[in-house]
């Protein structure tokens, strides 16, 4: 079991986050922007919350994060309270957000610096699919790696 954190539940994050936690059995901390939302989580899938990205990041295994766009995306890992301020060396930031690959390029680069991976892991299949926990068979995603 290893120990996550996901940041961002929106229509496509919350079902993912209940899937680490339920089907696949790991220890899950979750960080939303409206506080209520991840109560709301931790409540029905017996998770934790967290008040800042960094707080949800510090000593996980693994960061997920799926949020609206560039921005949104860097407002929760660059700087003071957001999570690659957290990080541990070793860990990897998993960002299924569908954002540019300048971004992409742009937080690989910075967790290089800082001693852990970043994968760029944008997801498909929409609401249902992230509900069903199943991705589209017609996608095809493109992957950065920096570890």
């Amino acid at each position: 079991m290893a120990s996550v954190a996901f940041l961002g539940l929106g229509v496509m994050g919350y079902p993912m986050a209940a899937h680490l936690k339920n089907k696949g059995g790991h220890e899950v901390t979750v960080y939303n922007r409206t506080e209520e939302k991840a109560k709301k989580w931790a409540t029905e899938h017996g998770g934790a919350t967290a008040s800042t990205p960094a707080q949800a990041a510090r000593d996980k295994d693994f960061v997920f994060s799926c949020v609206g766009n560039d921005d949104d995306l860097r407002s929760i890992t660059l700087g003071d309270g957001a999570a690659f301020s957290a990080m541990k060396q070793g860990a990897v930031f998993i960002d299924n957000t569908t954002a540019s690959a300048e971004v992409a390029r742009e937080l690989a680069n910075a967790a290089q610096s800082l001693g852990f991976g970043f994968l760029d892991a944008p997801v498909s299949g929409g609401q249902a699919g992230a509900k069903n926990g199943v991705q589209s068979r017609s996608s095809n995603p493109t992957l950065e790696w920096s570890g």
